[in-house]
């Protein structure tokens, strides 16, 4: 087990908790303080400013009425205006209703006429106000209408700016002060919760040493009890536990041993439930077989482990015959097990469980079926020349040789017949070999170009009249490492099923060209083509597409299992593209040089 370090520790976060809570804690408390103190700051000072103002304004009302001397109202205007400024560094204005400034404790400003939008909508009698930042000093502005009563004419308007940045300095000085208190609370909270986490962690680090030492296979060391409380039940607890967990121990281990090495060494897959059919058990090689790991299969359901579920339930497992085989394969890869079934149960009681036992017979599976396919396949093509044979010498046997016209025609079919078992034959060895890698290819240079042209012209020479061939060869040599004969016999297998399915008056297209480090065959007929579903299976042994016409034309049904098996073999690659109705065109593709098994 590895250590904990002091990061990572319950002590460590016990206190990292303790203080962010603290820290949390002064923060919202500081905040929501900080913005109530300083609202309210800002609020008692614009009040004081507001009820200046309106005291102002009544005196104002009653200077502005009385217009008679206006050299004495002007005075008392600058009498009022200095007996209430606010500030050393407030601006005061009282402007009339023509927008001219009748009075101001800044003497520049008197007799000017302001275009202050602020003013202008306070003597159309709209009061307002707001605190705004002039450079780096914030400024509480505020323009209020004067009136003749409360809802009379508007006089003026007086206009006040007074400096409000000593409340967010006192703002500053509150927040620094609570800083201060939340650092001492932090010191304070911290020391205070390492003797707390002290106090939970010291009997739970024990609890953790003590189930190290468990591990290991110790059960003498006891739990230090520290006090009476939960934790210290906790480690009565432990200990208890440690006491059975002993007992037990000697009781399991040896069966343990005995299971795991029976396990272990076992060849096969096994599986075990319990007595309602839910995994308990899974060695390695069943993990390998299933595919699963035993956390994915722990406490699942045997038949849908198995993919039995539609047509077993546990009941008929039980009852069921000793095995079953069960088809895993894919379209790529075979995989057949054959699963044994035994149920768990103590002399007549009920039952505990079942196990399974996984065997894998893919390889004989497979060698069964094919050999039955070939037993099958084989027996078939045998029997239509025997049967044929037989018919023609019982026929001669009657008194047919005695016929002189009929005793040479008999006589040929059953020749023809006895040359075609011996093709079959021939072609059954020759794959035979080739299943057991027991031949070798001859490979040497020759020019394909030479070749192909030869088979052509061979097959020229011998086909029926009303085929035609067409032929898209270059005349340049194009040396290429093969075994001659082996590939003579592809272009051989090739070209005459094209000719076999060619309909009368139809053509059959040779293509032969160079690409890259490969030469690149083509033979095109205009039969009938072949099915898209069939297409991939014209390769297999003792496949055909028209079976009847097939058999009427002659043939093994092995000529392309051939070819495939040599292409094969020269590293080379062959396959076949057709539409139904319009003809197929068989591809060979062959490397160059020595290279094998490099094809695109």
């Amino acid at each position: 087990m590895k250590i904990v370090t002091f990061f990572r520790s319950i002590h460590f976060k016990f206190v990292l908790v303790y203080i962010l809570l603290i820290i949390i804690a002064m923060q919202v408390i500081g905040v929501l303080f900080m913005e109530k103190q300083e609202e309210l700051l800002k609020k008692n000072f614009t009040d004081q400013v507001d009820r200046n103002v309106d005291f102002i304004e009544t005196s104002l009302e009653e200077e502005l009425q009385n217009s008679e001397e206006e050299e004495k109202t002007q005075q008392n205007i600058n009498n009022l205006i200095d007996d209430f400024s606010f500030d050393g560094n407030d601006k005061i204005q009282i402007v009339n209703s023509e927008q001219q400034i009748i009075a101001s404790n800044e003497e520049s400003q008197v007799n000017q006429k302001t275009s202050r939008i602020i003013i202008t909508q306070a003597l159309l009698g709209q009061q307002n106000s707001g605190i705004y930042l002039s450079g780096d000093i914030r400024t509480y502005v505020l323009a209020k209408p004067i009136r003749v009563g409360q809802e009379g004419p508007v006089l003026g308007a007086i206009y006040v700016e007074t400096p409000i940045e000593n409340i967010y300095e006192m703002s500053q000085s509150l927040n620094g002060i609570l800083a201060n208190a939340t650092i001492i609370a932090l010191a304070i909270s911290g020391f205070l919760g390492v003797i707390l986490a002290r106090t939970i962690t010291r009997p739970l680090a024990d609890m953790q040493k003590q189930a190290q030492v468990m591990a290991r296979g110790d059960f003498s060391r006891k739990v230090r009890v520290y006090d009476k409380d939960e934790i210290g039940q906790l480690a009565a607890s432990f200990n208890d536990l440690t006491k059975k967990l002993q007992e037990a121990n000697v009781i399991t281990e040896s069966e343990r041993t005995k299971l795991r090495s029976v396990l272990s060494y076992m060849t096969d897959g096994v599986i075990a439930t319990d007595r309602d059919g839910y995994i308990i058990l899974m060695n390695d090689r069943a993990e390998e077989m299933l595919e699963y790991s035993r956390h994915e299969t722990m406490g699942r359901y045997l038949p849908e482990v198995l993919g039995i579920e539609e047509g077993f339930s546990i009941e008929k497992l039980e009852e069921s015959p000793d095995s079953l085989i069960l088809d895993y394969s894919s379209h790529q890869v075979p995989f057949i097990l054959r699963a044994s079934f035994s149920v768990i149960q103590k002399d007549d009681g009920p039952v505990n469980g079942i196990i399974t036992v996984l065997h894998d017979v893919t390889e004989q599976e497979q060698i069964e079926k094919d050999r039955r396919e070939f037993v099958f396949n084989v027996s078939h093509e045998l029997r239509t020349p025997l049967t044929t044979m037989r018919s023609y010498l019982e026929a001669l046997e009657e008194g047919a040789w005695k016929d002189e016209q009929l005793a040479p025609r008999f006589l040929n079919v059953t020749q023809a017949e006895t040359e075609r078992m011996i093709r079959l034959v021939t072609d059954l060895l020759q794959l035979s070999k080739m299943d057991n890698k027991d031949y070798n290819l001859d490979l040497q240079q020759i020019n394909f170009t030479d070749l192909m042209l030869l088979v052509i012209d061979r097959f020229q020479m011998s086909k029926k009249d009303n085929i035609r061939f067409e032929k898209h060869i270059s005349n340049e040599p194009l040396p290429v490492r093969v075994d001659r004969d082996k590939i003579i016999q592809v272009l051989d297998n090739i070209i005459s099923n094209a000719l076999k399915y060619s309909p009368d008056g139809g053509k059959v297209t040779f293509v032969l060209e160079k690409t890259k480090n490969h030469v690149h065959i083509s033979v095109k007929d205009e039969g009938m083509g072949i099915p898209k579903q069939n297409l991939t299976k014209i390769f297999e042994r003792f496949y055909r597409v028209d079976k009847a016409r097939s058999r009427e034309i002659g043939g093994t049904g092995l000529g392309l299992a051939i070819a495939k098996e040599v292409v094969k073999a020269h590293g080379g690659r062959i396959w076949a593209e057709s539409e139904y109705g319009k003809g197929t065109t068989v591809h060979v593709k062959l490397p160059t040089d020595d290279t094998r098994g490099s094809m695109e």
